[in-house]
């Protein structure tokens, strides 16, 4: 007779001491079915429980999603908000979902100053910085636009709902994130046990149940969006945020709807098509981004990037200024379209991007990057799901700042998100703080075709760290990469903001001047020819290299028999792997 393993919680009490380094050994998964690349296994295995019910890319989308909520509540939840790109193989049409929320409509710029708001944004703690979670009906919308009809949301929920009733091991990288927020928890409001195992952070290792979450997603399970935004959740949610000085209401939570928009996009080296969620998502960033290198090498002044040696100080130095370029107009125009206008036709036209191009010096950095004038002028997990049929859904959520405000509201079990801290306190500012408006917002999704047919489902989660990431994870692909070499190769981050803030979006890029980071793995003589290039170039290792983010990659390929070969990666950053269907 064997005796169980017992585990000695003190040697796992700091897991950051262990997770020194992201090597990775793994090798590309291939599938002819659906396949799930994600974050956390568990959550992946959802998605892949949905798919062999016969559910579609999006069906599991969403249940991967939904458990996402129980196995890394420190990233994203029904709480949060989420985003969606859907590849429809028959029509090889890509659709987009915004689930975003909306600030209260009775926040203004003057309530938040006559309580305590003194600078540009909103403090991620205040419980001001809370907007209408969009999660919930972003989850709905996603089965009711884009599923297979062959499943209903209550048999969708039904793993996460499992998994959140039966408790789940806490993963290694995540239950370090739990921790960092433990006293976040505590303090955020009276409800923090419903987070805290036995009053504190669990450990690696640790089963953490959640009945009250339980309890919520089969709300909505039963009753649909109503089951979220009317009801018990909704006046949990208004009782807590009032009572802290807040001004959400009850009509702000029922009149929250997701919205179904289109695509934008951008051919690159007239070879591949990327496709990103409109804004008041940044998406935009990556394709001015790509607007502009192709106009570097069309305008002579750079060689073309893939003829570059890879990594090297010319091929960061040129990344680094095309995103620099990129952020300066994204971080100023991107808001809510309901609400403000914005150019995003002239962002991406040839001229604009040519004007920005020029901008451009190889030798040393620019000082002085600020927004052009288009019109005069001419901490979040991501995880990609593809099915048998050859659809593909992209699909991202978020708390913004890990746990967002960290506040629960009595007895549903996830804490609400933080995103309000996106807008900006400033009269006259596109993205200035109004009631009833989505704020700037990070999370972004990426999809991208040959043609029509699909080429990558793909995304890199992580604040201002997201389009930096499509930009170079999509580059190592058009190199020959394949999808887990793509992820595992170092990274840059402009301004993520200090390695102890890692990725959870509570860094800023506001100051496109400022640091780069460069991930270890990047040389030495590498670092040093871009600081004399004129970059506050640092570099990063261990733990702290959480701050490039963590992306999932699937790619399609076609065998010489004519059939569908899913290659799908998951970054070593992050606890998970990707899966395939049998």
């Amino acid at each position: 007779m064997t005796t169980a393993t017992k585990i000695d919680w003190s040697k796992v009490d700091q897991p950051e001491l262990v997770l020194q380094r992201f090597a990775s050994r793994r090798s590309v998964v291939y599938g002819t079915k659906g396949i799930i690349a994600c974050s956390q296994p568990l959550a992946a295995e959802a998605g892949l429980e949905i798919l062999r019910k016969g559910g579609n890319a999006a069906d599991a989308a969403v249940a991967t999603s939904v458990a996402l909520n129980v196995t890394e509540p420190s990233c994203c939840g029904i709480g949060g908000d989420a985003f969606c790109l859907f590849y429809d193989a028959k029509t090889k049409v890509v659709k987009a979902l915004n689930g975003s929320g909306r600030s209260p409509q009775r926040l203004t710029m003057e309530y938040a100053r006559n309580h305590g708001v003194t600078g540009r944004t909103i403090p991620t703690t205040n419980i001001n910085s809370v907007t209408v979670p969009g999660a919930a009906a972003a989850w709905v919308d996603t089965v009711e636009n884009f599923g297979s009809g062959k499943l209903t949301v209550a048999e969708i929920f039904e793993p996460a709902i499992r998994l959140a009733e039966e408790g789940v091991p806490v993963s290694e990288i995540h239950g370090y994130s739990w921790k960092r927020s433990e006293n976040l928890i505590k303090n955020a409001s009276p409800n923090g046990d419903e987070m805290l195992l036995n009053g504190k952070a669990p450990l690696p290792g640790q089963i953490m149940k959640f009945p009250n979450l339980a309890k919520t997603f089969r709300s909505v399970a039963e009753h649909g969006k109503d089951g979220f935004y009317k009801g018990r959740i909704a006046e949990a949610i208004c009782e807590l945020i009032q009572s802290q000085g807040g001004v959400m209401a009850l009509d702000d939570l029922a009149n929250h709807e997701s919205s179904l928009v289109e695509p934008i996009k951008y051919t690159y080296a007239d070879e591949v098509t990327v496709y990103e969620c409109p804004p008041n998502g940044q998406g935009i960033t990556a394709l001015i981004a790509l607007g502009i290198l192709d106009n570097m090498a069309a305008q002579g002044v750079i060689k073309p990037l893939l003829e570059m040696e890879h990594n090297s100080a010319e091929y960061l130095h040129t990344l680094v200024e095309a995103l620099r370029l990129a952020f300066a107009d994204s971080q100023y125009y991107v808001t809510d379209p309901d609400v403000k206008h914005i150019p995003v036709k002239e962002l991406l036209s040839k001229e604009y991007l040519a004007s920005r191009a020029k901008l451009f010096d190889p030798r040393r950095t620019n000082p002085t990057v600020v927004h052009g004038n288009p019109v005069n002028s001419s901490d979040t997990v991501y995880f990609s799901v593809t099915d048998q049929w050859g659809n593909a859904c992209s699909y991202i959520q978020s708390n913004y700042a890990g746990f967002g405000t960290g506040a629960i509201p009595k007895g549903c079990g996830f804490t609400l998100q933080n995103r309000g801290a996106g807008f900006v306190l400033e009269e006259g500012h596109p993205n200035m703080l109004a009631g009833g408006k989505r704020p700037y917002h990070t999370i972004i999704p990426a999809l991208a075709t040959r043609g029509d047919e699909l080429f990558l489902s793909y995304g890199v989660m992580g604040g201002f760290m997201q389009p930096q990431g499509h930009v170079q994870v999509l580059l190592n692909m058009l190199r020959g990469f394949t999808p887990q070499a793509a992820l595992d190769s170092p990274r840059f981050c402009i301004s993520a903001g200090s390695p102890e803030t890692e990725n959870r979006g509570t860094g800023s890029s506001g100051d496109i001047n400022s640091e780069v980071y460069f991930e270890d793995g990047i040389s030495e003589a590498t670092v040093a020819k871009l600081r004399e290039m004129g970059h506050d170039a640092r570099v990063v290792t261990g733990f702290s290299r959480g701050m490039m983010g963590r992306g999932q990659v699937i790619q399609k390929l076609v065998d010489p028999s004519g059939k569908t070969v899913w290659a799908a990666g998951s970054d070593p950053r992050a606890d998970g792997h990707a899966v395939a269907q049998i």
